[in-house]
Formats: C-alpha cells, sequence, structure tokens
C-alpha cells in the first residue's frame, strides 16, 4: 500500500511505529482500542493528545489575549431550560452580549480575522451585512468513546491513495499532516447513529422573492458506531437520505447516496427518486457538481452538509490555522419563537439572529485536480479546530475571485453530545441571491429514531417517494 505523501511544512507530523497500548489509554479518556501496528503519527505526537492538545488536536490552551478561552470538556450538561424547550435545544448563552459588530465601515479594524469571502459579503451588502461577535464558548463536546477511539485513530489511520484505512468511530487524523486528512475529519466529525430532520430550506432571489421547500433527511452513521470496521461495511461511512415533502410539485423526489472510503466506489453508492416514478434509479453521477435538490443551482450536493462525499476532484493543501470569526452557538436560528419571516431576509440572513464567535481554524486550499472537473475550480475550507466543523467555505470564480460564500451555523445538541447544524447558507456574491437549508423553526423538528439498515436502503428510498408523491396529488 502507498500512503499519502506531501506533508504541508505548516503542520508537520513524524511517521513513526504506534505507540504502545499503555500511551494510547494514558492520553484517551476511554481505553479499549489496542495499538495499531501501521502508525500514522509518531509516539511523542500522540501524546500531546489530551494533555497539550484535546483529543481531537485542537490547542487546549485559549490564545494570548484571552477572547478565545481553554477548552475545558465543552458543554457536557443539559442545561435547565432543555425541560421547557420541547425537545428543542434551548439557548445556554441567551444572556450574552456582542462584544463589537463587524460592518462594512469598520472592516479594516477586523480584516485579519475575515475571509476573503467574508470580506465580500460586507462590500455587496454594505447597509444590512454585518457580523456580531460574541465571547468565544468552546461548547464543542463529544462522548468520551469517541476521544479515545480518535487517538487510537492517530496511531493507525492512514490514506491509500486516496482511500481510508484502518480508522474507527472517531475522527480518523487529529493530527492532519496535509490538506485530505484535515478534509476527512470534517466527514466523519461524530453524530449519533441514526438522526433525521424535518427542515425547510429557502431560495432567495434577487428580487427579494423566497422559494421555500420541505424536506425530510435521514442520516445514519455507521462508521460513529463502537465497534465500526471497515471492511466489514463495505467502506460505506454515510448514508443520506433526502425526500420533499413540499410543494407538491416536487413531493417524493428524493436521493439516497453513500460517502464511502473509496472514491471509486461512489457510483454504486448513489440512487434517485423522480417525482411520479414507480422505479428508483442508480445515478453514478449523483455526486460532486450534481445539483442539490430545489437549490436552484445555488449548491452542488457535494456541498451538503458544507462538503460531502469523496475528495478526489481537488488537490488538498493545508494552509495552517488561524483565528477567524465564525458562525458557531447559534441558537438563536433554532428558536421556534423566531418565524421565518424575520430570520430570512431578502439578501442575506437577519444579522440579528445570528452570531459569530473568534475561533481558531484549520485553512484548507482546494484547487480542482489535473484532468478533472468541476465548476468551483477553487475552494478554500475554514474548518474549526475542537470539533473538524466546516464554519466558512470561499468559492472563487474562473478568473479567482469570491463567487460564493459558505456559512455554517450550528449548536451543540448536549443531549446527544455532537454539532448540530442549524442553518447552512450559500451566498452567491454575483447575482445577489442565496440558498439557506436545515432550518427547524416552524414546526420542524430533528429527532433520533430507532432505525435499520433495512430503513436507509433504495426500496424505502422509493417506498416513502412514492408515498409522498400520492399524498400531494389528493
Amino acid at each position: 500500500m502507498v500512503r499519502e505523501r506531501g506533508v504541508d511544512r505548516s503542520a508537520t507530523i513524524t511517521r513513526r511505529r504506534a505507540p504502545s497500548a499503555w500511551l494510547l489509554c494514558a492520553v484517551a479518556v476511554a481505553c479499549g482500542a489496542p495499538a495499531a501496528a501501521r502508525a500514522n503519527a509518531a509516539p511523542q505526537d500522540v501524546a500531546q493528545l489530551g494533555a497539550r492538545l484535546t483529543p481531537f488536536g485542537a490547542e487546549a490552551a485559549g490564545n494570548a489575549s484571552g477572547s478565545i478561552p481553554p477548552w475545558i470538556g465543552g458543554l457536557t450538561a443539559v442545561p435547565p431550560c432543555f425541560a421547557d424547550s420541547h425537545g428543542r435545544y434551548c439557548d445556554p448563552y441567551a444572556d450574552d452580549a456582542p462584544l463589537f459588530v463587524v460592518t462594512a465601515e469598520n472592516v479594516a479594524q477586523y480584516a485579519d480575522l475575515l475571509s476573503a469571502g467574508q470580506r465580500a459579503l460586507l462590500a455587496r451588502y454594505p447597509d444590512s451585512f454585518r457580523m456580531r461577535v460574541f465571547p468565544t464558548r468552546r461548547s464543542f463536546a463529544n462522548p468520551p468513546a469517541v476521544y479515545a477511539a480518535s487517538v487510537a485513530n492517530a496511531a493507525r489511520a492512514f490514506l491509500d491513495e486516496g482511500t481510508l484505512r484502518d480508522a474507527a468511530t472517531g475522527v480518523p487524523f487529529p493530527l492532519p499532516a496535509n490538506g485530505a486528512e484535515a478534509m476527512w475529519n470534517h466527514r466523519l466529525r461524530w453524530r449519533p447513529l441514526v438522526s433525521e430532520r424535518l427542515a425547510t430550506q429557502f431560495v432567495v432571489a434577487a428580487s427579494g422573492e423566497k422559494t421555500p421547500t420541505l424536506i425530510r433527511e435521514r442520516i445514519r452513521f455507521p462508521y460513529g458506531a463502537d465497534g465500526y470496521d471497515l471492511k466489514s461495511a463495505r467502506g460505506v461511512l454515510t448514508r443520506l437520505m433526502r425526500w420533499v415533502e413540499q410543494p407538491a410539485s416536487l413531493a417524493g423526489v428524493g436521493m439516497l447516496i453513500d460517502d464511502v472510503a473509496r472514491p471509486a466506489d461512489l457510483a454504486r453508492h448513489a440512487w434517485q427518486f423522480g417525482s411520479g416514478a414507480e422505479h428508483v434509479e442508480r445515478v453514478p453521477n449523483l455526486g460532486y457538481e450534481t445539483a442539490a435538490i430545489a437549490s436552484d443551482d445555488l449548491a452542488s450536493n457535494d456541498q451538503l452538509d458544507t462538503f460531502f462525499g469523496p475528495l478526489d476532484r481537488y488537490d488538498l493543501k493545508l494552509i495552517g490555522k488561524q483565528e477567524l470569526l465564525v458562525p458557531a452557538n447559534s441558537y438563536a436560528l433554532h428558536d421556534e419563537t423566531v418565524s421565518y419571516g424575520d430570520l430570512v431576509g431578502p439578501r442575506h440572513l437577519n444579522p440579528e439572529k445570528t452570531r459569530y464567535e473568534r475561533r481558531r481554524v484549520w485553512v484548507v486550499d482546494a484547487v480542482v485536480a489535473r484532468g478533472r472537473i468541476h465548476p468551483y475550480r477553487h475552494r478554500r475550507f475554514y474548518l474549526d479546530e475542537d470539533g473538524w466543523q466546516i464554519r466558512i467555505v470561499d468559492v472563487y470564480d474562473a478568473d479567482d475571485e469570491p463567487w460564493r460564500v459558505q456559512e455554517a451555523h450550528t449548536v451543540m445538541a448536549y443531549d446527544r453530545q455532537y454539532e448540530l447544524p442549524v442553518a447552512q447558507t450559500v451566498y452567491d456574491l454575483k447575482d445577489s441571491r442565496y440558498l439557506v437549508q436545515s432550518l427547524n423553526n416552524e414546526g420542524a423538528e430533528v429527532s433520533y429514531p430507532e432505525l435499520d439498515a433495512a430503513d436507509f436502503d433504495a426500496s424505502e428510498l422509493a417506498r416513502r417517494g412514492r408515498k409522498l408523491n400520492r399524498a400531494a396529488q389528493r
């Protein structure tokens, strides 16, 4: 096997023999995973996980100015307000007040803390777009077993010509040596085994007209389960199913797509079901740049979950780490008392409802590889160091000018110990329109049903699609 090479100078990790099982247990929150015979990181690097670094590889200490506090385990207690919130994630930081507001007028003062896309948004909408910056709350937390698995992965996981090997349950590369490893961490950040969401998305035209779509999304995350094995799972990491419930003209349209360990396998792991059709179809090219359902071409399927699917269309470079103002702890966007009319503005989300914090992020630059095709020739990803959530994506056009900007607004789902996206946006700077997905305000829901593997196959995609389509025709 040939492991991926080309380690960036900004994040060098020594490649040596795996540490002993004793050392892994010493730095992990919980033990149980034996040391692997084939190592990714050297023992002295792995030893930093759970000490100077968090088990996910973030700097445990705060920054010199104190504007980023230390990580002390994240938000692990369910706040009292949750008992009266009808299962929704109430805001444990509701008493926080903004520290400052970034606007088009003072953008130069904060330029070093903004991505090129964020600066372009401020310039494009100088009279309305602004960023309220709150105290940084390092709320990220996962179950202890996921920390232990991540530390174990640091000593065993590797990439074999783009294929993931010897990783399970936790992030595969808490000590990333290159851009591909960092992006794999986002793809495999931990979530519950099964989650289901009924959410509204809006396409907002340049005129301000809003077109809503109600989408049911069902996710199975077998990679995150205890005892996960890549071989027995046949390389399937995540199963993503989506159906349109409204409008009636699209009801039943759906897709099923797997994120897989080996990019070449994607063609056999993608299906769609069309309105009025009686049979599901395998669609080999459903991933990558194929337009997401009802997105009016504002988002591709590899922009779902900020980025979803194989990385083989791009050459990826790990630029390093920097401090950035990013969306986080966005509980106000999940508040059922906030109407979509108040939240979804004519150019962007209502800035009185968004929350930004100063965070350390990994920066990954992506340029379309030679011989590959994608309309997004150049993207730059900003990944939160604490939980590997992509927070911002700058998308550039053929002239390498800012074209689109993605933001991921999340909350800590403290009863389940993972980060949940509650609004994901794609702003088109040229056409003055945007897409917002994953909204759960007006009667929508997030649940964790007990479903088995049979509830995630192509026949279930067709069964649910037919049911929704027939109901819409009545």
